[in-house]
């Protein structure tokens, strides 16, 4: 039988890693249009490292979700 509880879980974790991939594209024009020989801001790396820290443990939390849920229905034989 299905885990509701589980099911919901997956679904809010796969929205949150969508939404920090989001957050990362809206910031590809600023960084594909940087200078190679220009210098970029303190205040736009700090926000580059908040927002990819944001996605890494976003997408970290879907894998280790993910990788229960196998688990679990390896263990049942499903």
């Amino acid at each position: 039988m299905a885990n509701s509880n589980e099911i919901s879980a997956l679904k809010a974790s796969f929205r949150g890693a969508l939404s920090t991939a989001a957050t990362l594209q809206s910031m590809q024009s600023a960084i594909e249009s940087l200078d190679a020989a220009g210098e970029i801001s303190v205040e736009s790396l700090e926000e580059l490292a908040r927002v990819t820290a944001a996605h890494s443990v976003a997408s970290a939390a879907l894998r280790g979700l993910v990788e229960t849920m196998i688990e679990r229905r390896r263990q049942r034989g499903g």
